[in-house]
């Protein structure tokens, strides 16, 4: 009996190529619309399906492949004898590869100016019930919904003019990611657009995490862990994920983590900033009048943590940044972060005697703000989810409880210091100073002992700096180390049963102390 491909695809990246090859198998070729225009174009020979069932595509083409030639050409079982009377009872043709990618909804609704119309005509029909029946019949039936599958499938027809089983198989578990990913894009879309009272909950009861596999990564944390990188779909703003490497070797998993939180702290930033991170904290940021000056200013945060660092900055990296980083003696970066890169600073880094090919340049586009997501943690039986801790501080419901008002200096340099701390591992110190990072106290068991190390990592810049606080002093031992290194002020949440110890310690010390009424943990 004849073989058949039925292809209809949205996105014709290699569909030409994937053609020819079938072709070139003794494959006869079917499809609609503008695939089979596409084709044509190319000069492949194709058959109209509405030619084949004899029945016009309707509707300005919503109706095109629901018929029953069609599906019965896929679905029919090659071993079961009464599948094959109707076969050839109704003339239907054996359809043995399916090539079908979906209309573009998730793409469409990433629009901010996307109308409900618009989203309504691109949720494909005809599209998925093909998926699914050719996936269904995946023992006899090729499914592609992808153009990354095309090559092996091409290499498997050039050496025995069909699939192997196992490929059939493995396509058969992709279409059917494929196919609930797309369903998941419209549920989420739609829901989204309810109105609040007819929500039952801000979560919802059944949580399908759908991620596209982009890349598989050499190893995870460490050397003996597999790991990849998936990207999520829709418009979730600047991110690792997205943003185009510009140069140097692939990413690592631990540099894709630290790039993650060094862009979550410098998109906060209004003027020109700068963050450096290692393990997943800032060792030195600072914002400037220039973004040069933020950088030079970040790196003198802590040096010797610096080598080897990941930088986030949030403006295009120009020449006089470049050079900077370029001449200065025994400075090292794994990976550098921004929206863009002038032409003669990427030129210049990516020539730099000791940085050439090693260091990472990633361009992340337009530092949009953060938007509201969701995080999704694994713990073992299951998952945390929680709304991101991406929104805006608001200063002014902060509360003055010890020492005078601040002027627009000192607020400028807490609302800095709030700023970093919000990014550092719990329990989180921060010190500053002139709008940069001087000492960091991260990830210690108990609070005191996170002062003891940012004081310790400042030294003498410590005196007249601004100490953040992540969350409440549960005692006054913190504000006495503040009081001996000679800190001026400290911002912190607040809340503490024991709040007014605190407070009465930091009036005793004549430290300024502002409550936020908002912790930031970050476990």
């Amino acid at each position: 009996m004849a073989r058949y491909a039925l292809l209809s695809v949205s996105n014709k990246d290699g569909i030409v190529e994937l053609a020819s090859a079938l072709q070139d198998a003794g494959v006869t070729l079917l499809s609609t619309g503008g695939t089979s225009q596409h084709l044509q174009d190319a000069g492949i020979t194709v058959t109209d399906v509405s030619d084949m069932t004899g029945f016009p595509e309707i509707m300005d083409g919503r109706v095109k492949t629901l018929h029953p030639k069609v599906f019965g050409g896929i679905l029919h079982r090659r071993d079961n004898d009464t599948d094959l009377q109707s076969v050839a009872a109704h003339e239907m043709p054996q359809i043995d590869f399916v090539v079908v990618n979906l209309y573009p909804f998730r793409e469409t609704v990433a629009r901010p100016d996307v109308k409900l119309p618009e989203a309504i005509e691109k949720i494909d029909i005809g599209g998925p019930s093909l998926i699914r029946a050719a996936a269904k019949n995946h023992l006899w039936v090729s499914v592609l919904t992808d153009p990354r599958q095309y090559a092996a499938v091409i290499a498997e027809l050039k050496s025995g003019a069909k699939t192997t089983a196992t490929t059939r198989q493995r396509l058969m578990v992709e279409a059917f990611a494929h196919t609930a990913a797309y369903d998941r894009a419209i549920e989420q879309f739609f829901a989204g657009k309810l109105e609040p009272d007819l929500e039952q909950s801000c979560f919802p009861k059944q949580l399908d995490v759908s991620l596209v596999q982009t890349e598989v990564l050499r190893y995870g944390e460490n050397s003996h862990q597999l790991a990849a990188v998936y990207r999520s779909g829709g418009d979730a703003g600047p991110s690792a994920v997205s943003a185009q490497q510009l140069n140097g070797k692939q990413l690592s998993y631990n540099n894709l983590l630290d790039l993650d939180a060094a862009l979550g702290i410098v998109i906060r930033l209004k003027r020109p900033g700068v963050a450096v991170l290692k393990h997943n904290n800032p060792c030195g940021a600072a914002v400037a009048d220039s973004l040069a000056l933020a950088t030079q200013r970040a790196f003198a945060g802590d040096p010797v943590s610096a080598f080897g660092s990941i930088v986030g900055m949030n403006r295009v990296v120009d020449v006089a940044t470049a050079t900077w980083l370029g001449k200065t003696s025994g400075l090292f970066v794994e990976a550098i972060i921004a929206p863009g890169f002038e032409p003669a600073a990427l030129e210049l880094l990516r020539t730099l005697p000791k940085w050439k090919n090693n260091v990472r340049l990633l361009a992340a586009g337009d530092f949009s703000p953060p938007k509201k997501l969701m995080e999704v943690r694994s713990i073992a039986g299951g998952a945390l989810v929680q709304q991101s801790d991406n929104q805006p501080d608001e200063p002014e419901t902060w509360q003055l409880v010890s020492g005078n008002k601040p002027d627009a200096s000192l607020q400028a340099e807490l609302e800095f210091g709030w700023a970093m701390v919000r990014a550092v591992k719990s329990n989180a110190i921060t010190l500053s100073r002139e709008n940069s990072l001087v000492g960091v106290g991260a990830g210690q068991m108990s609070r005191v002992d996170s002062v003891r190390i940012a004081i310790e990592k400042a030294g003498d810049r410590a005196r007249g700096s601004i100490l953040a606080s992540d969350a409440f002093f549960p005692f006054p031992d913190s504000v006495g180390l503040a009081a001996t290194a000679g800190i001026a002020a400290m911002i912190q949440p607040g809340g503490s049963v024991k709040d007014q110890e605190v407070i009465a310690a930091a009036n005793a010390a004549g430290i300024t102390m502002v409550l936020t009424g908002k912790r930031h943990f970050r476990h």
